[in-house]
């Protein structure tokens, strides 16, 4: 009888800032969470990030099947996080906004000169 490894690995990858990708792809597990809970198929997810294989993605699916509890608590700690950083950002878009203003203003008043 052949012997059969029946030990899984998840296709999953921890990045140096905490994030959890898939495979050596840039996607985050997060998307394929949000996917699938919205009630998205192995195949849809694919159309959408076709860059991964489909064994990526069910391998993504199971290891959130087999481990909810950790996974929600990773995406819960992830969603903290971005709520501290967004107003940083939306702070930066504005005065990158308020900047270009100030230059087309100042380029404008230029050439009228």
């Amino acid at each position: 009888m052949a012997s059969f490894d029946l030990t899984q690995t998840a296709p999953l990858t921890l990045w140096e800032d905490g994030s959890i990708r898939i495979g050596s792809s840039r996607i985050p597990i997060d998307s394929i969470v949000r996917e699938f809970t919205s009630g998205a198929t192995a195949e849809q997810i694919h159309d959408d990030f076709p860059s991964l294989s489909l064994r990526e993605i069910y391998g993504a699916i199971s290891y959130y099947l087999d481990h909810p509890d950790r996974v929600e608590e990773y995406l819960l700690r992830r969603e903290q996080e971005a709520a501290k950083v967004r107003p940083e950002v939306e702070d930066l878009a504005r005065a990158g906004a308020l900047r270009r203003r100030i230059r087309e203003q100042t380029a404008q008043s230029r050439a009228k000169r």
